[in-house]
C-alpha cells in the first residue's frame, strides 16, 4: 500500500510539472503553422475576454489581412477591426498595442491620419521602452509632426532606441546631430542618461 501511494504520489508531481498548452498558446500555435482560422478564433474569444495580448494579435491579424479574403473592401473594413482591437489593448498599457495604435494614426490605416494621435501613442510606447515607439516618437519631433519640431527630444528618444539595437534610430541620431549646437547634444545625452521607463 505504501508502495502504491508512493507511486501515486511521484506520478502527481511529475504530471503538475507537465506544461499544457492554453488557448493563447493554442491560438500562437495556429498562427504559427498558418492556421489563421482557427488563431484568429482562438484570440477572439480570449480578446473578448479581456486579454490584452490576445486583442494586439487579433489586432495584428486584422492589420495584416490574414485569415480574410483578399479582397480590397474586405481588407479595408479589416483595418479599421484592427484599430478596435489595438486599442482595447492599448488602453490596457500593452506597449506593442500602444506602437501599433501610433502607426495606424500615423499613417491613417483604418483611421483618419493624425499626427497629434499618433506622438500620443508612441510616446506611451516609448516611456515603456518600447524601442520602435521611441524610434517613431524622435521622428515625430524631428520633424514635428503632431507636436512641435525638438532636436534635443528628437536626439534623446533615437538614443535611447539606439541602445537597444535599432539601426535606423542611430541613424536618425546622428543625422540630426549635424543640425544641433554642442550643447544641445550634451543636454540630449543627459536626458537619455537619466531617463527610466514607467
Amino acid at each position: 500500500m505504501r508502495q502504491m501511494i508512493m507511486v501515486l504520489l511521484l506520478l502527481q508531481i511529475a504530471l503538475a510539472g507537465t506544461a499544457v498548452a492554453g488557448p493563447f498558446e493554442e491560438a500562437m500555435a495556429a498562427h504559427a503553422r498558418g492556421d489563421y482560422s482557427t488563431a484568429m478564433r482562438g484570440f477572439r474569444v480570449l480578446a473578448e475576454q479581456g486579454a490584452p495580448e490576445a486583442q494586439f494579435n487579433l489586432g495584428a491579424m486584422y492589420a495584416s489581412g490574414q485569415g480574410m479574403p483578399q479582397d480590397y473592401r474586405v481588407l479595408e473594413l479589416a483595418r479599421v477591426e484592427a484599430v478596435v482591437w489595438y486599442r482595447k489593448a492599448a488602453e490596457q498599457g500593452l506597449a506593442g498595442a500602444q506602437y501599433s495604435l501610433g502607426l495606424v494614426y500615423d499613417n491613417g490605416q483604418g483611421v483618419t491620419q493624425d499626427y497629434v494621435e499618433a506622438a500620443k501613442w508612441y510616446r506611451m510606447a516609448s516611456e515603456q521602452g518600447h524601442a520602435g515607439g521611441q524610434t517613431n516618437l524622435g521622428v515625430m519631433y524631428s520633424r514635428g509632426n503632431g507636436l512641435p519640431q525638438d532636436y534635443v527630444q528628437a536626439h534623446m528618444w533615437f538614443s535611447l532606441a539606439a541602445k537597444q539595437g535599432e539601426t535606423h534610430a542611430a541613424a536618425n541620431r546622428d543625422f540630426i546631430s549635424r543640425r544641433m549646437s554642442p550643447d544641445q547634444i550634451s543636454e540630449a545625452q543627459k536626458l537619455a542618461g537619466e531617463w527610466m521607463p514607467k
